[in-house]
């Protein structure tokens, strides 16, 4: 089972910027995701990376503003998020696929295949 440690959340205004860490430790060579849930909202998914860092995956509503990176040497993936927006605010949580490299193996999983983080809150005000 990985652990996971998120950090960098915090206050950020409508049009700026955040970047979200994630610690991994425990196991390697897995696909690695953020995911999200807003306040009355379900969890829902937010970006994918494959092992190697050359396919990654985006939910619409963040194409073009979050990037997905990710460090093997330091078993840290990223999450950078630009022109946030009030819609943004949410609890961000690390996950990491207990059975492949592929970000498919995130987009596709089901939660009980998943290893996660506590999450890290991000408010964005407008």
């Amino acid at each position: 089972q990985a652990e996971l440690v998120e950090s960098g959340g915090g206050l950020a205004q409508a049009g700026g910027s955040l970047r979200l860490s994630c610690a991994a430790s425990g196991r390697s060579n897995y696909a690695l995701g953020w995911f999200r849930r807003a306040p009355g909202k379900e969890r829902e998914f937010v970006a994918a990376i494959s092992w190697s860092g050359i396919a990654t995956y985006y939910t619409d509503s963040v194409k073009g503003r979050f990037t997905i990176s990710r460090n093997n040497v330091e078993n840290t993936v990223y999450l950078q998020m630009n022109s946030l927006k009030p819609d943004d605010t949410a609890v961000y949580y690390c996950a990491a696929s207990r059975t492949g490299h592929s970000f498919t193996d995130i987009v596709q999983a089901p939660p009980e295949n998943l290893d996660w983080g506590r999450g890290t809150q991000v408010t964005v005000s407008s």
